[in-house]
Order: C-alpha cells, then sequence, then structure tokens
C-alpha cells in the first residue's frame, strides 16, 4: 500500500502523518507553510517533494506531477478552505474520488471504508470507495506522529502550468491574537445583543474566564460586530473548547455543526423553546442584560 500525504501547513503535516503512518509505505509532499518542516517530517518516509505554487490551480497541477511520480493507493491530507480546493482540482484531473473531513477510515487491497459526519455533524454515513482515493481528516481529529529513519532527499517540484491568475501581493489578515482551534474556553455571541456596545459584557466575563470570544455567523458576517476571525460554525470555525457558552445565540444547525467537539456546553437565552438548548448542556432562561451583570459580579467575587 502506497500512501502520499500531503499538507499545506505546519500543524498538518504532523496531524496527517498520525493518520497514515500505519496503512504502509508513506511518501510525503508538502507546500505553504508545511514546506518550512519537510526535512523533519520527512524523516523515515519513502520520498518527500517540496511542492511549489501560490494559487490552488498551481498547487494542484504540482501535485498532479507528484500523484503520478508516486501512483498512490490513497492520499491523505487536512481539510481547510484552501485544501477543497486544491484537491478537488487533483481529483477531477485524475478521476478518482474525494472524501473530506473523514472522522476514520480503514483501507485494503482495493477500497477505502470511510466514517464522516453529515446533515451538518448530526448523523456519521459510512461510505466504502474504491481505490484509488483522496481523503481529508478534519484539524485535531488525529494524533500528530513523526516517522522514524533517514531522510529522504526532497525534490523540487515545479507547477507546469501558467496559471490564469497572478498573485501579486500578499498580507497577512489581523487576527487580533484570536485562536478559537485552540481555545479551551469560548464566550460565544449572538442576536441576543441589541447593540455593538453591549459586547461589552461578553468581553468582561471573557476576561474573566480567562476565554476567547466567538460570535454566531450575523454579528460577524451581517453585522460586522466582530472580524471572521471570530465566527463559529459550518462556514465559520470549528471549535473544541472544554467549555463553550453560547449567549444570544438561537442554535441554527450551522452554528450547531461548528460546536459539537465541546465538552460543556452552556447556553442563555430568553426564549425557552430556543434550539440551542437541545444541544446544550446546561441552560439559562434569562434575559442575557440582566443574567451577565449578576454573573460577572458572582465571578468577581470568587476572585477576591
Amino acid at each position: 500500500m502506497k500512501v502520499l500525504v500531503i499538507a499545506g501547513s505546519e500543524k498538518d503535516l504532523p496531524e496527517a502523518v498520525g493518520a497514515s503512518k500505519d496503512l504502509g509505505e508513506l511518501y510525503i509532499a508538502a507546500y505553504g507553510g508545511a514546506a518550512n518542516i519537510l526535512e523533519e517530517a520527512a524523516k523515515g518516509a519513502k520520498a518527500a517533494y517540496r511542492v511549489k505554487g501560490e494559487a490552488p490551480e498551481e498547487i494542484a497541477a504540482a501535485l498532479e506531477t507528484v500523484y503520478d511520480k508516486v501512483s498512490p493507493n490513497l492520499v491523505v491530507t487536512v481539510t481547510s478552505k484552501n485544501a477543497k480546493d486544491v484537491f478537488s482540482r487533483l481529483a477531477a484531473k485524475k478521476s478518482i474520488p474525494f472524501i473530506v473531513d473523514a472522522l476514520e477510515f480503514t483501507v485494503s487491497e482495493s477500497t477505502i471504508t470511510v466514517k464522516r459526519g453529515i446533515l451538518s455533524g448530526r448523523a456519521v454515513a459510512a461510505l466504502e470507495l474504491p481505490l484509488p482515493a483522496i481523503v481529508s481528516i478534519p484539524p485535531r481529529k488525529f494524533k500528530p506522529a513523526t516517522l522514524e529513519g533517514a531522510a529522504p532527499q526532497v525534490e523540487e517540484v515545479e507547477p507546469q502550468l501558467q496559471p490564469k491568475v497572478k498573485i501579486v501581493e500578499r498580507k497577512e489578515k489581523e487576527k487580533g491574537g484570536v485562536n478559537l482551534e485552540e481555545a479551551e474556553i469560548i464566550v460565544s455571541v449572538g442576536r441576543g445583543f441589541k447593540k455593538k456596545e453591549d459586547l461589552k459584557l461578553a468581553f468582561e466575563l471573557a476576561e474573566l474566564l480567562g476565554a476567547q470570544i466567538g460570535c454566531s455567523r450575523p454579528i460577524a458576517a451581517d453585522l460586522q460586530w466582530l472580524g471572521e476571525e471570530h465566527w463559529v460554525g459550518l462556514s465559520g470555525k470549528k471549535v473544541a473548547p472544554k467549555l463553550y457558552m453560547a449567549i444570544g445565540i438561537s442554535g441554527a444547525p450551522q452554528h450547531i455543526a461548528g460546536i459539537l467537539d465541546s465538552k460543556i456546553v452552556v447556553a442563555v437565552n430568553k426564549d425557552k423553546s430556543a434550539p440551542i438548548f437541545k444541544n446544550a448542556d446546561y441552560g439559562v432562561v434569562a434575559d442575557l442584560y440582566q443574567f451577565l451583570p449578576v454573573l460577572i459580579e458572582k465571578i468577581k467575587a470568587r476572585k477576591k
């Protein structure tokens, strides 16, 4: 069994290796930030490839060259917006299946059986598909791992095409120190807040708890009270904190899909029939404008 592990960021490469290391012979390709740790991560691999390219079409074209060199039975990567673009192109070029967000998978000589979430994570489907195939795993679902052995010589691979879109400048987006994927406690706000200025209640609570601030889609996308880096949900961040506090959030399926891996969910909403309560471990039916000041004062008193 030949397994081609591909990643585009430094944190993704060890996770992809961890999901693949017991499946067979490993070949490793890296692009983007993952290329910085390729020499170290590729120790023990059969071959290693540093893929050049900026736009998704360039990266996909270079990966097609790697694919043809290796002829793998299985390609494993980690899900991201960019990866979905890149690997859908590669799958189409090679006419092979592309399975996104595999929670677990097993392989035989000719097939792969995959379990993945469906219906916004409310159910799990088991799929059996022919090999070769491409599988992407969700971030933080598989334990990172490294290989043992000598490092192969890294081969540089250039895309063999002239891209239709040329990147003329790249700037790092300001994120304000927000990293919801790694947060242990998240205080998340929704349309229950009437004004942007009122979010100070949530920020004060978050500071007391050592939490980061998240939000539902309307707060980031419609009202733009917070940046997209705070957005939790199917189209935003998928989070897995020890504690997730949903304040003034109704609980649309798209938002619930982003918090399914939370250990404890606490919901605060004045509507007792809000869907969020069906997905919460603890629910508080109360007006947030009355509840939060009391909660903040109680926490301050305990900290004295």
